[in-house]
């Protein structure tokens, strides 16, 4: 316990400086900007800037992507309220009191209780960030090829069935993801896979140009496509919160807090599940459910606080076990393999102070949320009257730019481009993005896994199901797998139906 105060201790001083605190407050800045633009997202905005930031010191870089994703799932929050339209999809539960709040006119008390939701949150998400990775990645020191083989798969499956209304869908784009990873040479033998003798295929295609395309090129398509008037913003008043609601609503604020971290860990998740998961507590535990969408306080801190725990949340697996809890968390992955930081459970031996430089960058990163979100409201809606005519050709031009700046090679543009095109139409057919993205990112340690698995094993299946954990974690897989299938699922719920009424029924 000491030892890891003091390891914080230590990040916190390392990142008092000036061109620390200049990126810190930048790039919190630069996200709650992102988030205020409806149609982009935290994914876009960390890919975009992983590009820009290729050049720059991990510790430099990874700051400001950290900074950029907790910035951009608050910014969606004003968007929500002012307009009734989530800047991202984690603020889709804050419309619904959010924006009721605005049209009573109090949009400046609903942004004022928005950012102290998500300011406790994100506090809440760092103390659990801070204590249980370095424990999950002790735990996970007992794993091998065959554990991890298995936590991969259940990334996709989670993924897939927790995205979307459609599980089929969400699994289609899962697999296609693990597909497209496994193009190129493979990672024991460097044996070619998929590249049809292209020696531009041959080096697999590059994760952040996929990255990007999948999340930028076809989101700038898909915005472009969509017809978007001119919105009308509601006046602000006094944004300073009232303290009285986060006492009154603590235990509010405690529950959200829980369940945003444990839904940022599972696998493939995300903020917005989080948002509408403590939501659904809060209006179930509520002494007045029926205020809820009618401009509830206490429904819109519950959503607010549950989506910015889940960001320190999903970083807690990416570290201990590189596995991303989100799509966002899945880039910020990428992002710190591609500067040499190889997270998983021999990065708190190797690289002990690195875990702890992320918590200090989430503190940072929650400062300047706060800063920003009670000094600078009025400034900061300007950019909600910018057209999209002129915000998606300079993102466009990002995305350009920034997949060619990496290696400097045009392949990777024309994969920005295709990805770009392709994810545009898969979205028109209710095809998301998020599981493709999980898909791939952990298509590379799935496959290595399960073939080292099989080296150690002389080729047998056996150990991927009989060693506890792995067993353990097979049947976990085995029955999200069975319960999304529609037969399975409605005879589940009719069981546990009969089971919890009878429970329920009183003795006459």
């Amino acid at each position: 316990m000491f030892e890891g105060l003091l390891l914080l201790g230590k990040s916190v001083v390392s990142f008092l400086d000036f061109w620390s605190l200049t990126y810190t407050f930048g790039a919190t800045l630069l996200g709650i900007l992102v988030g205020c633009m409806p149609g982009l997202s935290a994914t876009l905005a960390i890919s975009l800037l992983t590009t820009l930031t290729i050049k720059l010191p991990a510790h430099d870089a990874i700051l400001i992507l950290v900074c950029a994703y907790v910035g951009t799932i608050y910014g969606g929050s004003r968007t929500a309220i002012l307009l009734n339209i989530p800047g991202t999809a984690a603020n889709a539960a804050a419309c619904l009191d959010g924006y009721q709040l605005a049209r009573q006119g109090k949009a400046g008390r609903a942004m004022g209780i928005a950012t102290t939701g998500s300011v406790a949150g994100s506090i809440f998400g760092i103390l659990c960030l801070a204590t249980i990775t370095p424990w999950l990645a002790e735990k996970a020191l007992a794993f091998q090829s065959y554990e991890f083989f298995w936590l991969a798969l259940f990334g996709v499956m989670m993924s897939g069935s927790l995205t979307g209304s459609d599980p089929l869908k969400g699994w289609i784009m899962g697999m296609l993801g693990l597909f497209v990873a496994q193009i190129g040479q493979d990672g024991i033998h460097a044996l070619e896979r998929f590249s049809f003798g292209d020696p531009n295929l041959a080096g697999g295609l590059s994760l952040i140009p996929t990255l990007v395309g999948a999340f930028g090129a076809s989101e700038v398509l898909t915005v472009m496509s969509e017809r978007f008037s001119r919105p009308k913003v509601h006046t602000v008043d006094s944004i300073i919160p009232r303290f009285r609601d986060v006492i009154v609503h603590w235990k509010t604020v405690l529950r959200s807090g829980v369940i945003g971290v444990y839904i940022g860990i599972l696998p493939g998740v995300g903020e917005d599940m989080a948002a509408w998961s403590s939501y659904a507590a809060a209006k179930k535990a509520s002494k007045n459910p029926e205020e809820f969408g009618k401009g509830s306080v206490e429904g819109l801190i519950a959503a607010e606080t549950g989506d910015n725990a889940s960001i320190p949340g999903g970083i807690i697996p990416a570290l201990a076990l590189a596995i991303p809890g989100s799509a966002p968390a899945a880039v910020l992955l990428a992002a710190m393999i591609i500067h040499g930081v190889n997270p998983g459970p021999m990065l708190m031996i190797q690289h002990p102070q690195f875990v702890y430089d992320v918590v200090a960058m989430n503190l940072l990163a929650t400062i300047g949320m706060l800063f920003f979100g009670l000094f600078l409201v009025k400034p900061l809606l300007k950019v909600l009257l910018v057209p999209r005519s002129m915000i998606m050709p300079i993102v466009f031009l990002l995305c350009t730019v920034g997949s060619f700046a990496i290696a400097s090679r045009l392949f990777d543009v024309y994969t920005m481009l295709a990805v770009g095109v392709i994810g545009f139409f898969l979205r028109r057919f209710g095809y998301q993005m998020a599981p493709f993205v999980l898909g791939l990112v952990l298509g590379d340690l799935l496959d290595k896994s399960f073939r080292r698995g099989l080296v150690l094993s002389g080729g047998e299946l056996e150990p991927f199901f009989t060693r506890p954990i792995s067993g353990l974690l097979a049947a976990i897989v085995l029955l999200t797998l069975l319960l999304n299938i529609p037969p399975v699922h409605r005879l589940y719920e009719r069981a546990k139906q009969a089971v919890f009424g009878r429970f329920s029924r009183t003795p006459a």
